[in-house]
């Protein structure tokens, strides 16, 4: 991390240059004077490009997202492509966005930059939400994709999302290929600068369109994975409130469920249209019941069941459901819990769940997750946080070998099912959500019912996730700082609860504090540490890899009551000791 002021200030200087890096981010500078924090974060670092490509803030300097930044990544990205070959370049690469501020303008950029440096690209002609773009790349045999977006972050924020050739996230060595090449680049302006022209690309025999054909392709294929039509027939006038959040899944999970027959949908008409702005919500995330708000008055006043909320790239999904008069937020993994046991269940049923079939989770998701996938003889595999993991096993174990992927979900509101799409789908998760409370329906139920069910039949857990916000340069410091103390007092556990083993997936290191404790899990390095309580309960602490957040996962399991009471002391003791922490 490049932290030194005097490479700050120069950069900062170099950028009020109006010649080379335009009028608006010269006048945008000019409000700023040095020394200052925020001009040091600003420019104290390039964003740096992982496995999810860049995240930031859009605005002027390094450390930000703008046409410079992104033309430095699509860039890279491209020389990269251009290492392996005139045959992946003549592939292509598919591109899209989403409704965030400047996401189009910069979705052209890279098409331009691509198209300059040889590479056919795709660009969709209109925004369109990851799973599509994931599907878009294996439809086309593209060798890889960008994905415009910044998910569910603050309206401030935008990205560039990397994928490669199977439709996932890029891979982390592809990744440090791209950064590489990326770091190369010394003249930011240059790089944009050097780009052909949107009409003179345009009418290259390299660019091309994405359009109507792969909507119509994209439907289809998740109609396949529809199981019970016969229920969604009978219950055609169920009431289901949807809400985009002024985004990408507007216009396939309307579509997805008119055609699977659904005749009541009614959309949250404020927040139905794009807006960059997100003016009816703080933060278009989906899991928070502050952004569910409009759509549960919705359903409230239309005496709905159902409520569904995808976020601005249509990659996450959020979900209400009616609890006598009022109406119940699932957590994701309530939301992952049931659709997982809907598709073995009604595979099992139906005679279609194969042998050798395999599910997979997440190390910070609900153990609840292994006792299901026992129940119906199917194998759970269980990786890091990052969807990009449950794409390289799909790959691995059903693509290129003899096993079945039914079902991967993360707790953090991201669900797949199906092998033509290698990246969370918030649109395949709207369709088979509402088929269940078509079925549940015919019973005179609900998903609250069948959530009850769910918890009897396997057991009850009290799970919670909590994030510590510490934004800028400051930030990240401090939660880097917090982490670090964790790790090196591993002997100690965690302040506040009695830890009877310490997973280390950054060094690999096992610690059991107490005999007998769990075995490790055998996955990638990454800046996490689980603490094994006994039995299954477990914390997880990790940075998020996409905001600047530290976050901790509070998973109890047993007795309804008992996991109540022990979920509501453990907060109470991870309050006192992430103050201290954060505060140090």
């Amino acid at each position: 991390m490049e932290n030194n002021s005097n490479v700050s200030f120069q950069r900062f200087e170099e950028w009020k240059d109006k010649a080379r890096y335009g009028e608006a981010i010269a006048a945008e500078l000019a409000a700023l004077t040095w020394p200052s924090i925020e001009i040091e974060d600003r420019f104290y670092q390039h964003l740096s490009f992982g496995t999810a490509g860049l995240r930031g803030i859009l605005g002027a300097g390094t450390n930000r997202m703008n046409e410079f930044t992104v033309a430095r990544a699509a860039t890279g990205y491209a020389k990269y492509l251009m290492s392996l070959g005139p045959g992946v370049m003549q592939r292509g690469v598919a591109i899209s966005y989403d409704s965030r501020a400047r996401s189009a303008e910069f979705a052209e950029i890279t098409a331009r930059i691509f198209v300059t440096h040889g590479i056919k690209v795709y660009l969709s002609d209109t925004l369109r939400p990851v799973p599509m773009l994931s599907f878009a790349i294996r439809k086309y045999d593209c060798s890889g994709g960008v994905m415009i977006t910044a998910s569910h972050n603050p309206k401030a924020y935008n990205g560039f999302k990397a994928y490669g050739e199977d439709g996932s996230q890029l891979p982390p060595e592809g990744a440090a290929i791209v950064s590489a090449e990326m770091d190369k680049i010394v003249d930011m302006p240059e790089a944009l600068a050097s780009a052909l022209p949107l009409e003179k690309a345009k009418a290259s025999s390299l660019w091309q369109e994405l359009s109507h054909e792969l909507d119509e392709a994209y439907i289809e294929m998740l109609l396949k994975m529809a199981y019970n039509k016969d229920a969604v027939a009978r219950q055609k006038d169920l009431k289901i409130v949807y809400t985009p959040l002024h985004g990408a899944g507007n216009v396939p999970v309307r579509t997805v469920l008119d055609r699977l027959g659904f005749q009541k949908v009614l959309v949250v008409a404020e927040q139905e249209k794009p807006d960059p702005d997100f003016s009816t919500v703080a933060v278009p995330n989906p899991e928070l019941p502050e952004t569910l708000s409009m759509a549960i008055e919705l359903a409230k006043a239309e005496g709905a069941d159902l409520v569904i909320g995808t976020d601005p790239d249509g990659d996450r999904c959020g979900v209400a459901v009616r609890d006598n008069d009022q109406f119940k937020l699932l957590a994701g993994n309530e939301i992952g819990l049931l659709l997982l046991d809907y598709i073995l269940e009604t595979k099992k049923q139906r005679d279609m769940l194969p042998e050798r079939s395999f599910a997979v989770t997440t190390i910070v998701s609900s153990r609840l997750t292994g006792t299901i996938a026992e129940h119906f003889g199917v194998d759970l595999y269980t990786t890091l946080t990052g969807f990009k993991f449950i794409g390289e096993l799909i790959k691995e174990l059903d693509e290129f070998g003899e096993q079945h992927f039914q079902f991967g979900f993360e707790e953090s509101f991201g669900y797949l099912a199906g092998t033509e799409v290698r990246d969370k789908d918030a649109v395949v998760a709207s369709m088979l959500l509402s088929e269940m409370a078509a079925v549940e329906a015919d019973h005179g139920r609900t998903l609250k019912d069948r959530l009850h069910r769910l918890y009897e039949k396997y057991g009850y857990a009290a799970e919670r996730t909590v994030a510590y916000e510490l934004a800028g340069k400051v930030g990240l410091e401090r939660i880097a700082g917090a982490m670090q103390h964790l790790r090196d007092h591993k002997e100690d556990g965690l302040p506040g609860f009695e830890v009877k083993a310490v997973r280390d997936y950054l060094t690999g290191e096992h610690l059991d504090l107490v005999p007998d404790a769990n075995p490790p899990i055998d996955v990638p390095s990454s800046n996490v540490l689980l603490y094994e309580l006994g039995g299954r309960d477990y914390i997880c602490v990790r940075p998020s890899g996409t905001e600047p957040k530290l976050k901790v996962y509070l998973n109890f399991y047993g007795d309804k009551e008992q996991t109540k009471e022990k979920l509501a002391a453990a907060l109470v003791s991870l309050d006192k000791t992430m103050h201290t922490l954060l505060e140090a």
